[in-house]
């Protein structure tokens, strides 16, 4: 699988919101068990989707890894709900061009601190990728860590920051 075929992008269509709303449910609902049926919340009114795409794939299966970004507090960002489709996770860009889109989109629009809360499997993962653990901690009865993205790493780019026009609240 060549990496040109993959792009990281803002889910701004309903196409592409039901995807995201979709693959995360797949993957957090039905996959882990984290939540009973849906695993949208207050934060999806808020936050800022992020898709992986494969350009390759049906347009019903294009949205191939999601993420989420929010700002909690001015300059403070977090990102949530990081999730890849389980055909591409040993694709092994996936997460990484997700990560990558998320902190250095935050950065652009104004971000001193881009945190998450990382699932303890994952933390090599983040670590490799210049983020940093600064607590341990239990969510949904799992072991996380807080994490803090090193912005050195995550130059700004030219994602211009859209008013929140568009419904993310879950399209299905």
């Amino acid at each position: 699988m060549a990496l040109h075929r993959y792009s990281f992008e803002l889910a701004k269509t309903s196409p592409d919101l039901e995807g995201y709303f979709a693959l995360r449910q797949a993957i957090f609902c039905q996959e882990q068990g984290l939540f009973d049926h849906d695993d949208a919340d207050n934060l999806d009114g808020v936050a800022y989707p992020i898709i992986s795409i494969d350009h390759d794939a049906k347009p019903e299966d294009r949205v191939v890894g999601v993420v989420r970004i929010y700002e909690k507090s001015p300059r403070l960002w977090y990102g949530g709900r990081l999730g890849v489709h389980p055909n591409y996770r040993r694709v092994g860009r996936i997460g990484k061009g997700l990560i990558q889109k998320a902190v250095t989109t935050a950065n652009t629009w104004g971000c001193d601190r881009f945190l998450a809360t990382v699932q303890e499997q994952n933390v090599r993962f983040f670590q490799r990728l210049h983020w940093n653990s600064l607590e341990e901690m239990v969510l949904c009865d799992r072991p996380h860590h807080l994490m803090e993205a090193d912005l050195a790493h995550y130059p700004p780019n030219s994602e211009e920051r859209p008013v929140l026009s568009w419904s993310v609240q879950k399209v299905s």
